[in-house]
This record gives structure tokens, C-alpha cells and sequence, in this order.
């Protein structure tokens, strides 16, 4: 008798949890607690529903993306310019995508949701692991974004229900993303991942900090990291 696809995705999913998912997501919960709590409070001090923070973190899931985003309707920015804003911020995400293009041929259906929840913290995840041999890449990977996400909107939504009853201070806060990564690419070197990505990353984010400042530093560090690495990985072959 044929088993029904439902039953057999259940187990898969339990054996991605039970295979490390919610081990390897622990710093990332721990940041997006910190990260998303002063987003939905800045977001209720803009004059917007506590509810608006949750919905926002389910369909437009953008971390940098949501802050900037309350920014620009506070200050009634026309649609075209908030588009372009968006585009800008979250330009890397393409590279993203392109670079597990190889390795999402094998998630089957999670491929949708594993584009749209493709952060830079869940990239940091999924580029310096592998499914365990028992465990299916798309569940597997599928279950640490969707964790992460998970984590994103408790935090957002704790913010909002927090500052629209008592008011709170944001010094400080803002080093928590900052933290964040910081924890991720340690972890990436302790699993024995290359130092020289990470080396090469710094180093442009330094010379762009210098040579166009901390407004424009971005896209000008994003395109020197990727034009260097990839002489380097022509000189290496």
C-alpha cells in the first residue's frame, strides 16, 4: 500500500529538527531576539500598530529592509523612490541566491520559501553546512530558515506589544546586528571554513568605509569583495 505524501514529509521534517536545525540556529535566535525587539519598537513609536510588526516580518521577512522601510512611510516617500531604497539596501541578495543556485536544485518544494527567507544570517548558515546523511537537504535547510524567521517575528512582535505600553531607550541596541555576524562568521571558522572570503570581505568594507564613507560603503564594498574574489579564484584555478 502507497504511503501518503503527507506522512512522509512529517518525519523528514522532525528528523531535520532532531538533526541539529534548532542547535545551529541558536545564535541567530539569539540576535534576531535582540535585533527585532527595537524594530518593533521604532516601528510603534512611528505611530504605526503594534500588528503591523508581525504582519511586516511574515511577508516582507528584510531585517534591514523592515528599518529602512519605517523610515521612508514615516516620511511619506513616493512609491517609486521606496522601491528603488529597497533595491539598494537588498541588492545582495541576489548574489546570495545565485551563489546556492547548485545546491537548491535538491529542496524540492522548499525552493519558494528557501528564496524569500534567504537573509544574510540564514546565507551564513546555510553556506557553512551540510545535511546530515539521514536528512533531506530541502526539509533540512527549509527547517533552519523557517526557525529563523520564527525567530525574527517573536522578536519584532515582543518589540511592538513592549513600546506600546512602556517607552524604552535604543542606546545600544543597534550593535546587536553588528554582534550578530560576528558570531556567524566565527562559527563558520570554527567548523573549519575558509578565513580568506572573510578576509577579503573586511578589507573592502574598510577600503569602501574610507573612500566613499558609511552612507555609500555598501554597494562599493559588496562589488570590490566580489571582483577580488573572483580574480583570486582565477588566479587559484
Amino acid at each position: 500500500m502507497n504511503t501518503p505524501v503527507s506522512q512522509t514529509a512529517r518525519p523528514s521534517t522532525r528528523a531535520a529538527l532532531l538533526g541539529g536545525a534548532f542547535s545551529i540556529t541558536l545564535p541567530v535566535f539569539f540576535g534576531y531576539i535582540a535585533i527585532g525587539i527595537p524594530f518593533g519598537l521604532m516601528l510603534v513609536n512611528a505611530g504605526y500598530p503594534w500588528w503591523l510588526s508581525p504582519i511586516m516580518s511574515m511577508l516582507m521577512y528584510a531585517g534591514a529592509g523592515q528599518y529602512v522601510a519605517v523610515g521612508l512611510f514615516a516620511a511619506r516617500v513616493p512609491l517609486p523612490a521606496m522601491v528603488l531604497a529597497m533595491l539598494m539596501v537588498n541588492i545582495r541578495h541576489i548574489v546570495y541566491g545565485l551563489s546556492l543556485m547548485e545546491r537548491f536544485k535538491t529542496v524540492g518544494r522548499w525552493k519558494p520559501y528557501l528564496i524569500f527567507s534567504l537573509t544574510d544570517e540564514t546565507y551564513a548558515l546555510l553556506t557553512g553546512i551540510t545535511p546530515p546523511p539521514s536528512v533531506a537537504p530541502g526539509p533540512f535547510y527549509g527547517t533552519i530558515a523557517l526557525l529563523n524567521q520564527l525567530y525574527w517575528i517573536t522578536g519584532s512582535l515582543i518589540g511592538a506589544l513592549a513600546g506600546a505600553i512602556i517607552p524604552f531607550s535604543f542606546n545600544g541596541v543597534d550593535f546587536a546586528l553588528t554582534a550578530l555576524f560576528v558570531v556567524l562568521l566565527m562559527d563558520q571558522l570554527r567548523r573549519g571554513g575558509n578565513g580568506i572570503p572573510a578576509l577579503i570581505g573586511g578589507s573592502c568594507a574598510v577600503a569602501a568605509l574610507i573612500l566613499v564613507g558609511p552612507g555609500n560603503m555598501l554597494i562599493a564594498s559588496l562589488a570590490g569583495a566580489l571582483a577580488v574574489l573572483s580574480l583570486f579564484r582565477g588566479v587559484r584555478r
